[in-house]
C-alpha cells in the first residue's frame, strides 16, 4: 500500500483526489461483494447511524489526508519516521479520554518510540520535509484519537465492524468529494483528467499510473477492511505487531529498491527503535492482559444493603455506650 501510494503521490499533485478514488473503488468493490452475497450491508442508510458516526467519518477523512500528505512529501522509507508517534499518542488519548492508566513498562516503551523519532527527525543529519514532518506528527494525532473513537462508533451499529467499515468508506467518500475543491485541487484534477501526459515517453502516462495505482490500492483498502475484522481474532496481539513491524521494514527495503530512498545509520537506527519499543509496549500489553487481576490495594464498593447495615449496627454501638455512661454516672 505505502509504495503504490508513493507511486502515485509522485506523478500528482491531487492526493485528496487519489484519496476519494480510493475510498470510491472500496465502495464499489463492498457493494459488489453484497451483490454476490459474500456480505450483507445496510444499504439504506440510518440517518440516526450516520449522525452517531460524524465524529468518526471527520476523523477518518482528516487522518488519511495528512497521512497521504506526509507520503507525499517524505521519503518513503522515511515514512514510518515521520508517523512513529501514533502509539505514544494513542496511550495518551486513552489515558485523557478513556481515563486508561497505562502502567510503567508502557510508559518505558512510549519513551523508546518517542525515541526513534527524534533519532530520525533531529539527529540523523539528512534533510527530511518539515511540512511532511508535520503532516506526519498531525497524521499521528488523528489516528490516536481515531482508534479511541472507534470503540464508541462501535456501539453506534450494534458492534458490527463490518458495517462500520462500509459506512466509513462511504461517508468518506461523501465528504471528501467537495473537500478537495474547497481545497483547491479542482484545477488539478482536471489537468490529470484531460491535461498532456507530463511523463517521460516510453513511461505509462501520468493518468495511467494514477487509474493502475488507484485500483491497486483502493482493492487491498477494502482487503485491509475485512482483513481488521479477524486479524485480532485468529492471531495473538504479538504476532500481529511483529507482522506490522516485518511489513514497516519491508516498507523501508522497498523504498530504497524502488525509489532509490537513501537510508543512513541514523535512519536506520530510528526504525528500529521505532520497531522495538512498539513491539516492547505490545508484549506487555499481551502479559498485563494475561496476569490475574488481583484486588489488593483496589476500592470495591459496598453493597447497598451492607452499607444499611453497617449504620444501623454503628447507630446501636453509638446508642449503647451512651446508656452505659449514663448508667455509670
Amino acid at each position: 500500500m505505502v509504495m503504490a501510494n508513493k507511486w502515485v503521490l509522485n506523478t500528482t499533485d491531487t492526493p485528496l483526489f487519489f484519496l476519494l478514488s480510493q475510498l470510491l473503488i472500496a465502495v464499489v468493490l463492498f457493494l459488489a461483494a453484497h451483490a454476490a452475497g459474500l456480505l450483507q450491508l445496510p444499504l439504506q442508510l440510518d440517518p440516526q447511524v450516520c449522525k452517531g458516526l460524524i465524529p468518526m467519518v471527520g476523523l477518518n477523512v482528516i487522518g488519511l489526508s495528512f497521512s497521504n500528505y506526509t507520503l507525499k512529501y517524505v521519503d518513503a522509507s522515511f515514512y514510518q519516521v515521520a508517523r512513529g508517534m501514533v502509539l505514544p499518542f494513542t496511550v495518551a488519548t486513552s489515558f485523557f479520554i478513556l481515563h486508561a492508566r497505562p502502567s510503567l513498562r508502557i510508559l518505558l516503551a512510549c519513551a523508546v518510540v518517542t525515541t526513534g523519532f527524534f533519532v530520525g527527525v533531529f539527529l540523523d543529519g539528512t534533510k527530511v520535509s518539515l511540512v511532511g514532518v508535520t503532516f506526519g506528527v498531525l497524521s499521528s494525532m488523528i489516528t490516536a484519537v481515531h482508534s479511541v473513537v472507534i470503540k464508541k462508533s462501535l456501539d453506534v451499529v450494534h458492534g458490527s465492524a463490518l458495517h462500520l467499515s462500509w459506512y466509513t468508506n462511504l461517508l468518506s467518500a461523501i465528504v471528501l468529494a467537495p473537500t478537495l475543491i474547497l481545497a483547491g485541487e479542482l484545477p488539478g484534477v482536471l489537468k490529470l483528467l484531460f491535461g498532456p501526459n507530463e511523463n517521460a515517453e516510453g513511461q505509462m502516462s501520468t493518468l495511467s499510473t494514477f487509474i493502475m495505482g488507484s485500483l491497486i490500492t483502493g482493492a487491498f483498502g477494502f482487503l485491509m477492511s475485512l482483513a481488521s475484522l479477524m486479524s485480532i481474532k485468529v492471531t495473538s496481539p504479538i504476532t500481529h505487531m511483529v507482522s506490522s513491524a516485518v511489513r514497516g521494514v519491508a516498507a523501508s527495503l522497498l523504498g530504497v529498491w524502488l525509489f532509490h530512498d537513501v537510508v543512513t545509520q541514523g535512519r536506520a537506527s530510528s526504525i528500529a527503535i521505532i520497531l522495538l519499543g512498539s513491539i516492547w509496549y505490545t508484549w506487555v500489553k499481551h502479559v498485563e492482559s494475561q496476569a490475574p487481576s488481583s484486588s489488593k490495594g483496589q476500592y470495591e464498593p459496598v453493597p447497598l444493603d451492607k452499607l444499611e447495615e453497617g449504620n444501623a449496627e454503628k447507630g446501636f454501638t453509638h446508642r449503647h455506650s451512651h446508656s452505659t455512661r449514663d448508667a455509670r454516672d
